[in-house]
């Protein structure tokens, strides 16, 4: 199992909240962020990146997970993703975001949500996407 030290949480988070202030959001006005860490150590953020065209919007955390393939990280290498949305409610990543977390995070590698006030909500991948598509 992938395991996080706790120490890197609020780093990731903070790393999150930033992603999220870029976020350009003009369509839903719910900017998120979000920062995944390699098993290198190597922090990425990403934010959502909306179009008039909603299928052609990136979420947060896709934009984190392409950004660290971009940098060369393999799929396996991701050890946490903690994202972030403003406001003081929890949401869980939508289903294409989990599909692509699927594709580069191993089943036991740990999702964090957090938001403005101190509750979060942390899955394994697993329980997230449970029979996502597979080779």
């Amino acid at each position: 199992m992938k395991s996080t030290d706790p120490e890197l949480i609020n780093p990731l988070r903070n790393a999150a909240m930033q992603a999220a202030s870029h976020a350009y959001c003009k369509y839903s006005e719910f900017s998120v962020g979000a920062a995944l860490v390699s098993d290198a150590g190597k922090i990425y953020a990403g934010c959502n990146v909306e179009n008039i065209s909603y299928g052609l919007t990136n979420c947060a955390e896709r934009t984190a997970i392409f950004s660290a393939v971009a940098d060369g990280v393999k799929p396996g290498e991701i050890r946490t993703l903690v994202f972030y949305m403003p406001g003081n409610k929890l949401y869980t990543p939508c289903g294409a975001c989990r599909q692509v977390m699927a594709e580069f995070m191993e089943p036991e590698s740990i999702v964090i949500a957090t938001c403005d006030t101190e509750e979060t909500k942390t899955w394994k991948l697993s329980d997230l996407l449970p029979e996502g598509f597979q080779f």
